[in-house]
Order: C-alpha cells, then structure tokens, then sequence
C-alpha cells in the first residue's frame, strides 16, 4: 500500500512519546512516504520529535534511502554536538551513531578482537557518520587494551609498562577513580609510565574561599605556580570554586602558554562515592575539557571536593598544552 492520496505525495511527522518515532518513521518510508519531519537530536516537546540523527543513517546507509547528500552524513556527529552546544543541552552519550558512546568499547578481550574484525563489533564504520572509535579503560582492561590506546597517542609502550599501568589502574579504581570517561587522566598514566613528568608549571600552592557579597555569592582563588623559573600569583573570582580556580590557573599560564585561551572547561560532574560516610565521604570529579578541535575527560579522587576538582581541572590543562604541542609537532 502507497502512501499517497489522490496525487497528493504524502509526508509523516512523529512524536516520541512511546519511543517509536524514528520506527513509525521508518515504516511510513516503507509505506511510500516521501517527506519524514524530525529534529537534530530528536529535540521537541515532551518526549521530542523523531531523531534525525537516528532517522538519517538508517534510511541512508542501512536501508537505501537517499536523505540528504552523501557527502554530508559524514558531518552529523558534528551537527549533533554543535546543536547541543547551541540550546545548551548536554547530548546523550548513549545515543545512537552521534553519541560519544556509540562506538566505544572497553572489555579487554573485546577490545583485542576489535582490532582483527572490526565490523564484528561494530554495526558501521563510524567515520560515515562523522564519529568515532574509542577505546575506554576500566576494570576490565588488560595489557592489549592499554597497548592500544597507547599506540593511538603516538606512544610506544612496552608490555612491561603496559602491565604496570593495569596495575596502577586497579589500584586507583580501588580508591574511586574512574577512566571510561577521564581519556585525559589515563594519557597521563600512559606517559608517567615512560617515566615522563609534566614540566609546562608547577603548582606551589591553591586557595579558594567564598563570600557572601551585596547579596550575591562569589568565590575567590589564589593559584601560585612556577613556570620555568618564574613564580607567578593571581588571583581570580568565579562563580563558585572550580570556575574560581581554573580561571586563576589560566591567567596564572596564561602569559607563558597563549594557546590556553582555545581550552575551555566545558563539564563538571561529582558523585559522592560513599553516602553512608556523609560530608567525609570521598567524592570523584570528572571534568571535560575543549579545544578548538578535540575533547576530553580528566577525573579526581579526594574526600575534599575542592582538592579532587582542582586535581581533574589541572589534569585538564596539562592535557590541553599537550595536545597543542602534538599538533605542532613538537612532542
């Protein structure tokens, strides 16, 4: 049966409020509709509209549709990211083909054989779409998933420091610390193994403390750093202590290390890790930082929330002035 009325061409346009838009959308094209209403990211009211970052690649690349230009669905992970940045919603890592969990893998022995069939593992090559393969660390990593992500920051690790970093992992995940999400934190560990030490500063001190000022609340941090020989001093307010103290961090590096200006400290999480403790439970901070290019996670570990927040947030500009030299050549 033709979806048609008469020569009228006709075009569907679905809600989500049973979680069936993009199927119901589907099986209208089947129907011999021509035109499927949607949204970038399945935005809409209530439960939102049909996903056309779902609706798109289905109909292209699974089914053989033509949607929009072949050329252009390699930019939708892209249009997805920046539409969330645009209404201020955090995208869903869970979301299907866009999300940044899409193609992301993590069990040891899954992790290996990815390497031999990838197509075994994963339902398209995610470079149609515009994202991409990752590989996260956790509790099931072994020496083959350190080996690999090690050989994806350009580092050559041997098996030995490959084992020392496993170890090193379940010690820390022992304690609270997390790396699925922290990519930055576990390149850290990479490079630390090799014996490598962050030499762009180094922190002689931090304190923050917040004011209650004509009926507002502002914090206030003071960062003293050594970047090569010279000691540095600022201080810095914020809308609370972490904003506080990383923008007293960066005008601290900021004379030193320009390109800090294009790092942005895009997300910060805590999850308490221990409730029955109360206020002396330890809480673990994930960060997320930003370039002009990539992404990418830093976590810290602390009973005080203050001191685990300023761990991920220097964690994180280390990585950005890491991936800056990379780019340029330098490392």
């Amino acid at each position: 049966m033709g979806a048609t009325l008469g020569d009228a061409t006709l075009g569907c346009h679905f809600h989500n409020d049973s979680g069936m838009a993009v199927g119901n959308s589907i099986t209208a094209v089947l129907e011999g509709v021509h035109q499927v209403q949607g949204c970038i990211n399945g935005y809409g009211e209530r439960t939102g509209n049909a996903d056309l970052c779902s609706l798109i690649p289905n109909l292209s690349l699974k089914m053989g549709f033509e949607t929009i230009p072949a050329d252009r669905l390699s930019r939708l992970t892209t249009v997805s990211h920046h539409l969330a940045d645009l209404v201020n919603l955090t995208l869903d890592p869970h979301i299907p083909y866009v999300g940044s969990s899409a193609f992301t893998h993590k069990a040891g022995l899954h992790t290996s054989a990815l390497a031999r069939r990838s197509d075994a593992y994963e339902h398209l090559n995610p470079v149609s779409v515009g994202n991409a393969t990752r590989v996260v660390v956790s509790e099931l990593a072994g020496r083959s998933t350190v080996l690999a992500k090690a050989r994806a920051q350009g580092l050559d690790l041997s098996t030995e420091d490959a084992q020392r970093v496993v170890d090193r992992i379940k010690e820390l995940e022992h304690i609270g610390y997390q790396f699925e999400a922290a990519d930055g934190s576990f390149e850290l560990l990479l490079r630390e193994a090799q014996g490598w030490k962050q030499d762009f500063f180094e922190i002689e001190s931090y304190r923050v403390f917040v004011e209650h000022r004509n009926n507002d609340v502002v914090a206030e941090a003071t960062v003293k750093v050594y970047v090569g020989d010279e000691r540095v001093v600022t201080t810095r307010e914020g809308d609370g202590p972490v904003s506080a103290l990383d923008r007293a961090l960066r005008a601290a590096l900021s004379w030193a290390y320009p390109e800090i200006a294009d790092i942005h400290l895009t997300d910060y999480r805590v999850r308490d890790l221990d409730s029955s403790d109360g206020t002396s439970a330890r809480v673990r901070v994930l960060c997320e930082h930003a370039d002009i290019e990539t992404a990418w996670g830093t976590v810290g570990v602390h009973e005080n929330i203050i001191d685990a927040s300023w761990k991920a947030v220097v964690e994180g500009l280390v990585i950005g002035l890491l991936r800056h030299v990379k780019r340029n050549g330098d490392d």
